[in-house]
C-alpha cells in the first residue's frame, strides 16, 4: 500500500446522533443542499443519482459571489459505515480527489471522519493553502452537525 500521508487531509467531527441518522444526511440531494460546503456557502444542483456509480454535480455559491463548479461520483455507499466519492470541478476532471466518510459510532454519538487524498502532494498544499481544504472541511462536518442536531433533516413529531 502507497503511503499517502503527504497527499491526505484528515478532519474528524463528533456529533450527537447515531450513524444511521447522519448516513441519512447524504443520501438526499435536500439535505445535501441544506448543509454541504463551508460556513456561508450554497449549493445549487444540477443533477443528483445517488448509487455507486451515480453522480452529483453542482454548483457552489461562495459567500463572496464566487462560483465554484463541483462533481461528485459516488465509488462505494455501506450504509451506515461509509462512502467513498471522486470530488472534481467536472466529469474526469483529472485532478479529482477521492473522499471517503467513515460513520464510526460513539456511544450513541458519531463520530465522522473525512478522509480527502489528493493525486499529487501539490494539488494537496493548493487546496490547503489556497482554498482552505482543512478549516473548510472542518467547517463542512460542522454544519452537517448541526442541521441534524437542529432535526432539520426528518419531520418526526415528539413523542
Amino acid at each position: 500500500m502507497t503511503d499517502t500521508a503527504d497527499r491526505e487531509i484528515v478532519v474528524t467531527h463528533e456529533i450527537d446522533a447515531p450513524p444511521a441518522l447522519v448516513f441519512e444526511a447524504f443520501t438526499d440531494v435536500r439535505h445535501l443542499s441544506r448543509w454541504f460546503g463551508p460556513d456561508g456557502f450554497t449549493t445549487t444542483t444540477k443533477s443528483f443519482d445517488f448509487r455507486v456509480g451515480g453522480e452529483w454535480d453542482f454548483m457552489m455559491h461562495g459567500p463572496d459571489g464566487t462560483h465554484y463548479p463541483n462533481w461528485i461520483r459516488w465509488r462505494e455507499i455501506d450504509p451506515p459505515k461509509r462512502i467513498m466519492v471522486d470530488h472534481g470541478s467536472f466529469r474526469d476532471d483529472p485532478d479529482a480527489f477521492e473522499s471517503t466518510f467513515t460513520f464510526e459510532p460513539v456511544g450513541d454519538r458519531t463520530r465522522i471522519v473525512l478522509r480527502n487524498v489528493f493525486p499529487t502532494k501539490a494539488l494537496r498544499d493548493q487546496a490547503v493553502e489556497k482554498f482552505g481544504a482543512i478549516e473548510g472541511g472542518q467547517q463542512t462536518l460542522g454544519r452537517l452537525a448541526n442541521y441534524i442536531v437542529a432535526g432539520t433533516h426528518h419531520q418526526e413529531e415528539p413523542q
